[in-house]
């Protein structure tokens, strides 16, 4: 008997479960709270790892369409302290295993990949219940479908993940600030020489500055602050000028190229309030309904959250597709894998943000890409 799968959520983790399923003749609904793909913008650029995300593309079939997207030289990484002394710098010589892509680009090729009429835009969920034979899921415009296998990839605010845990979000003690400059190299060569080609990043302990070159000479920056929740609650992010300048108030002292990235930030600065699930996040099996990346196993920023999702996706097909008639052995087979390596990844996570942000940053950092760099 055919398994039909229904996916909440159009991210890269529920179109990669779409695309392995459909390759492999299953059929398979995704509903979308968005309007359309173009509905809003699709963040910067990925690092796709060659153990998850490009397993992950393999096994939907995408590795080529995927090589054409990659960002030469975006692989290279420097570290920089507050005043802009370079304390570590490594270029891109094109082994390093996790080439750039800009996600938007990795979600098209997703989206090109799968039947007409496979998504479903403008669905945004507002019920699920038990029924006979799955889950009656009901939409903000009135319609209903029934899911006889639901899977939440809805990311961190899952509407699915209350059928199986009482786990909420948590703040992170973090929040990320994020601003563009374009055409850098002509406009403001200072920072765009103190970037490099590829992934800077810079701080001083509960402070600090990721940035990253775009094609096209585009830097797209979060400014990291380890503060209280009340520090951007206190802060008017629809008065861009004034958003700014008291962002900026954080980098008092730093290097002017460094400060620039938001002091001459081209777009509203956008406040990212980071929000977590604990590191060992996990649930009973429940029959007919399972979770992938962040809706599974929310954790801060450390380059693998997109790649986890889209192995999830790659995992959860092939489990489906090596159990016919029998989804709940293959929803306990995944579940058991993803949770032990998500709790890795999150404890990985936690790890890297200390590096940025902790009592010895920018230094834990170093070392930690030294340490790397000698594997």
């Amino acid at each position: 008997m055919t398994t039909s799968v229904t996916i909440v959520g159009a991210g890269l983790g529920g179109l990669v479960l779409a695309r392995v399923l459909h390759v492999h003749g299953i059929p398979v609904t995704v509903y979308e709270a968005e309007g359309s793909p173009e509905a809003r913008t699709q963040g910067g650029m990925l690092d796709i790892h060659e153990h998850d995300g490009q397993v992950a593309l393999a096994a939907a079939g995408l590795t080529d369409e995927f090589r054409a997207l990659i960002h030469e030289g975006g692989q290279a990484t420097r570290v920089l302290d507050s005043q802009g002394a370079v304390l570590f710098d490594e270029p891109d010589d094109g082994t390093g295993g996790r080439p750039e892509v800009k996600r938007g680009e990795l979600r098209r090729i997703l989206l090109e990949s799968l039947p007409a009429g496979t998504v479903h835009w403008g669905h945004k969920v507002t019920g699920i219940r038990p029924v006979d034979g799955g889950h009656e899921l009901t939409f903000a415009d009135g319609s209903a479908a029934v899911a006889s296998l639901l899977v939440g990839a809805d990311g961190a605010w899952s509407r699915v993940r209350p059928l199986l845990s009482d786990a909420k979000p948590e703040y992170a003690g973090v929040t990320f600030v994020e601003t563009y400059l374009f055409d850098a190299d002509a406009r403001h060569p200072a920072t765009a020489k103190a970037v490099g080609g590829g992934a800077l990043f810079a701080g001083v302990p509960g402070t600090a500055i990721t940035a990253h070159r775009e094609p096209g000479a585009v830097l797209h920056t979060y400014v990291q602050l380890r503060r209280p929740r009340e520090w951007a609650e206190g802060i008017d992010f629809t008065d861009a000028d004034a958003a700014r300048a008291r962002v900026a108030e954080e980098l008092d002292g730093w290097a002017p190229e460094l400060r620039a990235l938001i002091t001459d930030g081209e777009t509203a600065p956008v406040v990212r309030v980071l929000h977590t699930l604990p590191a060992e996040h996990r649930w009973e099996r429940v029959p007919g309904v399972t979770l992938l990346g962040d809706a599974a196993h929310l954790m801060p920023p450390s380059g693998e959250g997109a790649n986890l999702a889209m192995f999830d996706g790659a995992e959860l097909a092939k489990a489906i597709v090596a159990h016919p008639g029998d989804v709940e052995t293959a929803l306990a087979e995944y579940e058991a894998a993803m949770f032990a390596r998500s709790a890795k990844a999150a404890a990985d996570a936690a790890e890297l943000l200390e590096f940025c942000l902790g009592d010895r940053a920018p230094h834990s950092l170093v070392e930690m890409f030294t340490s790397h760099q000698a594997a």
